[in-house]
Protein backbone atom coordinates (compact mmCIF):
# COMPACT_ATOMS: atom_id res chain seq x y z
CA UNK A 1 0.00 0.00 0.00
CA UNK A 2 1.46 3.61 -0.88
CA UNK A 3 1.34 5.81 1.78
CA UNK A 4 2.29 9.62 1.08
CA UNK A 5 4.04 11.19 4.47
CA UNK A 6 5.05 14.98 3.97
CA UNK A 7 8.22 15.96 5.51
CA UNK A 8 10.24 18.85 5.42
CA UNK A 9 13.46 20.34 3.60
CA UNK A 10 15.28 22.25 6.78
CA UNK A 11 18.31 24.89 5.68
CA UNK A 12 21.26 22.69 5.50
CA UNK A 13 18.92 20.18 3.05
CA UNK A 14 17.89 18.04 5.95
CA UNK A 15 14.63 15.42 6.67
CA UNK A 16 13.90 14.36 9.34
CA UNK A 17 12.02 10.90 8.98
CA UNK A 18 8.48 10.48 11.08
CA UNK A 19 8.76 7.31 13.99
CA UNK A 20 6.75 5.77 11.82
CA UNK A 21 8.24 5.71 8.54
CA UNK A 22 11.62 4.69 10.54
CA UNK A 23 10.64 2.08 12.06
CA UNK A 24 8.34 0.38 9.31
CA UNK A 25 11.24 0.69 7.22
CA UNK A 26 13.04 -1.58 10.30
CA UNK A 27 16.05 1.39 10.06
CA UNK A 28 18.24 1.82 12.85
CA UNK A 29 20.86 4.99 13.69
CA UNK A 30 24.03 4.64 11.33
CA UNK A 31 22.00 2.77 8.83
CA UNK A 32 22.35 4.17 5.24
CA UNK A 33 19.62 5.16 2.34
CA UNK A 34 19.47 3.93 -1.42
CA UNK A 35 18.41 7.35 -3.06
CA UNK A 36 17.15 7.34 -7.03
CA UNK A 37 14.94 9.60 -8.78
CA UNK A 38 12.39 8.15 -11.37
CA UNK A 39 11.23 11.56 -13.18
CA UNK A 40 10.21 13.77 -10.27
CA UNK A 41 9.93 10.85 -8.19
CA UNK A 42 12.27 10.45 -5.13
CA UNK A 43 12.88 6.79 -4.47
CA UNK A 44 14.60 5.71 -0.78
CA UNK A 45 15.07 2.32 0.45
CA UNK A 46 17.54 1.03 2.97
CA UNK A 47 21.08 -0.22 1.85
CA UNK A 48 20.65 -3.48 3.92
CA UNK A 49 16.99 -3.83 1.57
CA UNK A 50 18.89 -3.73 -1.45
CA UNK A 51 21.37 -6.26 -0.53
CA UNK A 52 18.88 -8.60 0.98
CA UNK A 53 17.69 -8.35 -2.68
CA UNK A 54 20.73 -8.66 -4.40
CA UNK A 55 21.70 -12.03 -2.76
CA UNK A 56 18.14 -13.53 -2.82
CA UNK A 57 18.76 -12.69 -7.01
CA UNK A 58 21.77 -14.31 -6.32
CA UNK A 59 20.34 -17.40 -4.79
CA UNK A 60 17.62 -17.72 -7.44
CA UNK A 61 20.60 -17.93 -10.33
CA UNK A 62 22.04 -20.33 -8.38
CA UNK A 63 19.37 -22.63 -8.01
CA UNK A 64 18.75 -22.45 -11.99
CA UNK A 65 22.20 -23.37 -12.65
CA UNK A 66 22.45 -25.99 -10.53
CA UNK A 67 25.44 -25.01 -9.46
CA UNK A 68 26.60 -25.92 -5.85
CA UNK A 69 28.70 -24.20 -3.37
CA UNK A 70 31.40 -26.04 -3.56
CA UNK A 71 31.41 -26.06 -7.54
CA UNK A 72 31.33 -21.69 -6.57
CA UNK A 73 34.42 -22.44 -4.31
CA UNK A 74 36.61 -23.98 -6.51
CA UNK A 75 36.07 -22.14 -9.19
CA UNK A 76 36.52 -19.14 -7.15
CA UNK A 77 39.99 -20.98 -6.28
CA UNK A 78 41.13 -22.18 -9.44
CA UNK A 79 40.57 -18.42 -10.23
CA UNK A 80 42.29 -16.90 -7.73
CA UNK A 81 45.79 -19.82 -8.76
CA UNK A 82 45.41 -18.13 -12.23
CA UNK A 83 45.35 -14.50 -11.49
CA UNK A 84 48.53 -15.32 -8.81
CA UNK A 85 50.34 -16.82 -11.58
CA UNK A 86 49.38 -13.85 -14.05
CA UNK A 87 50.89 -11.27 -11.71
CA UNK A 88 53.30 -13.02 -10.01
CA UNK A 89 54.61 -15.95 -12.17
CA UNK A 90 54.63 -19.98 -11.51
CA UNK A 91 56.64 -19.78 -8.53
CA UNK A 92 54.15 -17.67 -6.06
Amino acid sequence: MTQAIDVVVRQRRQITLPAELYERLGLEVGDRLELRVDGDTLIARAKRTVALNALKEIRRAFAESGMTEEDLLEAGRTARKQLVREKYGQNH
